[in-house]
């Protein structure tokens, strides 16, 4: 089992950085001036490409942390559902990452760069609460 929560960390914290990332390329996206054609495309591909990645980092995440919760359901308290709770956050915050980067495709995602920095910081808090919650076991 070990072994199991090791690789767990490994891709979780991955999937964490892709994140992070992701919606910095979108504050970048969302100062692009107008006629910069070049700047934006290739912003468009750093984000679907990180995008990709951080999805494929997320399934073994999610399918390790499932393995994981199988064999401590039985007897964990509280803080393992409020844990459970928070990666269905994380899991929609990064669902939400692709319905904003298909409407920064389509030119149709008119949020400013200054909301995408607070959106930015979303998942440090998720992050955090996680940490705690698996470390701390408060109840």
């Amino acid at each position: 089992m070990l072994w199991v929560k090791a690789f767990h960390i490994v891709f979780v914290a991955s999937w964490f950085a892709g994140l992070f990332y992701l919606p910095r390329i979108f504050v970048n996206l969302a100062m692009v001036p107008p006629g910069s054609v070049a700047e934006r495309g290739r912003l468009l591909i750093m984000a679907r490409k990180l995008l990709r990645f951080t999805t494929l980092l997320a399934v073994p995440a999610v399918g390790l942390g499932l393995w994981l919760w199988l064999g401590w359901w039985r007897g964990a308290g509280g803080w393992l559902h409020a844990k459970l709770f928070l990666v269905l956050l994380v899991i929609g915050y990064h669902h939400s990452c692709v319905v904003l980067l298909r409407k920064l495709q389509d030119n149709t995602c008119h949020r400013s760069h200054r909301w995408f920095r607070i959106y930015n910081e979303l998942p440090v808090l998720l992050l955090a609460a996680v940490v705690i919650l698996a470390v701390v076991k408060p109840f």
